[in-house]
């Protein structure tokens, strides 16, 4: 057994009010610069719709993902290394830029230096690709709220199975906002599909990230992502991805979009899982029970034997304790209501979601709510107007009774509650109805209504030993946001190290041992001598403001 320690997060759908603060904080901190401007690494979806880019869930079409050869080996679903060699230089699996949507932005000279006395002058779109101007067709977020959805979501690979259901009731439309990470994956087609081996997967923490200086920008980590979230940016010709915050995860801080979410949806925390687990889990023959078959490989951090071994091979005691009051291990594997987004891809995925119940509540009310009848409280739960059937096709490969399980969970921690609130005695048959105990609920109800800050975020600090390492390698990519009283909020951003002058940008020393200015952390004030070349005062290296001359 081979423990390791994954950061993973849940998403509560129930909360997700589709308002896309989490794409915005994200596109500001990571992807505003050149070359991504189509890129969004997380985004909100509207469901049913074909997603960003256009269709990505439809395998078929991109070979995305992992499938199982007829000796029941796993294998990359757009082939081997012979079919991938001869599509070197023509990758037929890559989505087109019309298929995210090609980025654009006004002639605002048009109106800005047009004549007085113009009549009504209009800035027109033009494309951020060739400066020409464009007629805008498709973006990121076209069929958000269902628009233009009675030409759009029937192309939803989801509904497979429920069309003619889904027609017929179409006057009551329903739909729910999916907000999309990359899934930072257990067993990752895009680390295998790439030739040059950029993209890697970090020991320490399981987060996927790329090497820019090893990528060669061949793009097999864009057609093999059956997520498609790793994008191609086109001024330095080198694939990106969502980081997951990893330099604000290593301070133990949650990512930015967890930290600016008005829902308040998203939970961060360890699990720790037997990497040897992991091939089997994801060679499982039935794709209904991949989600099964993932839930086997975490292990139970409340066992003194794991936890021993764990420590035993180097996984630090606070990493270990944290994983204990893991909320994510709470919600996906004590609790069960937080499933995988398409487990049927075989890469095993770590970002996980508890599906939308809200549209019960009414119902049942409606209806005639009976807290100690458990068939009363469950009765509605196949007729939402979000079809579990749909859900089944998103969560669990098709398997509709676990998402019963798991929106009944959901039905009864309300329905306890309210009998709570209301001075009646709960009882305990309805939670045993469900497989959970008094215990269990009150303990999700605090998870998913009152948890506070540090128990939605439990994220432990890297170590003091790795510290230099870390500093030195990634002081340019914190988030601007970081901190209280960040940008916005009547502060400077980021405080500047020790020895910065006050007002200035914030030292640190490169390879060379020499000092220099971050740029990200300058707050636009003070002197920026630093960030212009200028004679050497000092023989050998310039010393940082506060520290003597050598």
């Amino acid at each position: 057994m081979r423990i390791m320690a994954q950061v993973a997060m849940v998403m509560n759908l129930d909360k997700c009010i589709g308002c896309h603060t989490c794409s915005v904080t994200c596109k500001q901190v990571w992807t505003n610069r050149p070359g991504l401007e189509y890129v969004y690494f997380n985004n909100v979806e509207t469901k049913p719709g074909v997603g960003y880019p256009r269709g990505y869930e439809d395998q078929d079409r991109w070979r995305g993902g992992w499938t199982l050869d007829t000796k029941g080996r796993l294998q990359l679903k757009a082939g081997g290394r012979v079919r991938r060699l001869l599509q070197m230089y023509y990758n037929p699996d890559l989505p087109s830029i019309d298929d995210y949507g090609e980025p654009w932005t006004y002639d605002y000279g048009t109106v800005i230096d047009a004549p007085l006395g113009t009549p009504n002058p209009s800035a027109h779109s033009i494309s951020t690709l060739t400066g020409r101007g464009m007629r805008i067709r498709w973006g990121s977020n076209f069929d958000d709220d269902l628009a233009g959805a009675p030409e759009h979501a029937p192309s939803d690979p989801n509904l497979a199975g429920i069309e003619e259901r889904v027609r017929m009731e179409f006057e009551q439309v329903f739909m729910f906002y999916l907000p999309r990470i990359c899934e930072h994956c257990l067993n990752p087609s895009c680390v295998a599909s790439c030739p040059s081996g950029a993209m890697y997967k970090r020991a320490e923490d399981g987060i996927v990230l790329v090497d820019q200086n090893r990528c060669r920008g061949w793009r097999f980590c864009v057609s093999g992502c059956p997520y498609k979230k790793v994008y191609f940016n086109y001024k330095t010709g080198k694939a990106e991805k969502c980081t997951f915050c990893f330099p604000r995860i290593e301070a133990g801080q949650p990512t930015i979009c967890s930290e600016t979410c008005v829902g308040r949806l998203r939970y961060l925390g360890l699990l720790l899982y037997d990497a040897d687990a992991v091939l089997g889990a994801a060679t499982t023959p039935d794709p209904q029970d991949l989600y099964e078959a993932q839930l086997s490989v975490f292990l139970d951090p409340e066992d003194p034997a794991i936890r021993a071994e764990a420590a035993r091979q180097g996984i630090p005691d606070d990493w270990i304790e944290a994983a204990r009051r893991s909320p994510v291990h709470a919600l996906a594997v004590r609790h069960r209501v937080a499933l995988p987004l398409h487990p049927e891809f075989r890469t095993l995925p770590m970002v996980w979601y508890i599906p939308p119940l809200s549209p019960v509540a009414d119902v049942v009310h409606a209806e005639g709510y009976d807290h100690a009848d458990p068939d009363r409280v469950f009765a509605t739960i196949d007729s939402l107007r979000v079809p579990v059937e749909y859900l089944a096709n998103l969560f669990t490969a098709g398997r509709a009774e676990t998402v019963r399980l798991v929106l009944r969970r959901l039905a009864t921690v309300r329905a306890v509650m309210r009998a709570v609130q209301l001075g009646r005695d709960p009882g305990e048959d309805l939670p045993r109805s469900v497989g959970m105990t008094a215990e269990d609920v009150d303990d999700l109800y605090r998870l998913l209504a009152i948890a506070k800050y540090e128990e939605r975020y439990v994220i432990p600090q890297v170590h003091a030993e790795d510290a230099g390492a870390l500093t030195a390698q990634h002081q340019q990519l914190f988030c601007s946001l970081d901190g209280e009283g960040g940008p916005g909020m009547g502060g400077q951003g980021y405080p500047p190290p020790a020895g910065s002058p006050a007002g200035g940008p914030p030292m640190f020393r490169g390879d060379d041992g020499r000092p220099r200015a971050n740029l990200l952390g300058w707050d636009g004030t003070g002197d920026p001598s630093r960030l212009f070349p200028r004679k050497d005062p000092f023989p050998g290296k310039d010393p940082i403001p506060g520290e003597e001359a050598p």
